[in-house]
């Protein structure tokens, strides 16, 4: 596959934040991860969560991309020089759901902030939006492991993160049983399940997230 040149030549760092756990982000990452890999990325994912999701689906891969990497906040900004060396054009960072993860936010191009939608993970979205600004990082929310006859409830979760002034990305992503067999056999769904609904999905939020970084 032909090499991506990202805009001006520059490594791009997409950031998966969250104050609240269980939102899936890990998921979404290593999705992204392997997209971004299909359309030519030298992709980079980081784990920068203790439970370590993302390497441990990395653990069941045999493929040797997207390379993973585990490592402390402490040591981010090694990791992303080093990356930077190596030629990489994307780097992935999945954060854990505390304040270290602020850190990430300063070094990103750009935010993912995934979310469902039940009132109680849109109020915990208060401090993932207020390190987002002090960050003052553009950023994008997404509404993530919807019911599949929840259409209704994102519209009115869309209506309500209108108080937050962030983008929200123009679809949602559903609740497929198709995340958690891709995740356990180490792959991503575009993988395990070319023409499923999850694919199409993940294939949507890879082009509308690299159409709005510039990658």
């Amino acid at each position: 596959m032909q090499a991506v040149e990202t805009q001006n030549g520059e490594m791009k760092i997409l950031v998966m934040l969250g104050r609240k756990g269980g939102t899936g982000k890990s998921t979404i990452g290593v999705n992204l991860a392997v997209a971004a890999e299909k359309a030519g990325h030298s992709t980079l994912l980081v784990d920068l969560d203790p439970q370590a999701s993302a390497a441990k689906w990395k653990d069941h891969r045999d493929a040797e991309t997207p390379v993973v990497v585990a490592t402390p906040i402490s040591r981010l900004r090694d990791i992303l020089s080093k990356a930077k060396d190596a030629g990489a054009t994307l780097v992935i960072l999945d954060t854990a759901p505390n304040s270290d993860s602020e850190d990430a936010a300063e070094v990103a191009d750009m935010v993912l902030i995934p979310t469902h939608t039940s009132a109680s993970d849109l109020y915990a979205l208060t401090s993932t939006i207020n390190m987002v600004r002090r960050a003052n990082v553009p950023a994008r929310i997404v509404f993530n492991d919807v019911p599949s006859r929840g259409e209704s409830r994102v519209e009115d979760a869309r209506e309500a993160a209108k108080m937050f002034d962030v983008p929200c990305v123009p679809f949602h992503v559903v609740d497929r049983v198709a995340f958690v067999d891709s995740y356990n056999a180490g792959l991503s769904v575009e993988e395990y399940e070319p023409r499923g609904k999850a694919s199409r999905e993940i294939r949507d939020l890879y082009k509308y997230i690299s159409a709005e970084m510039g990658v």
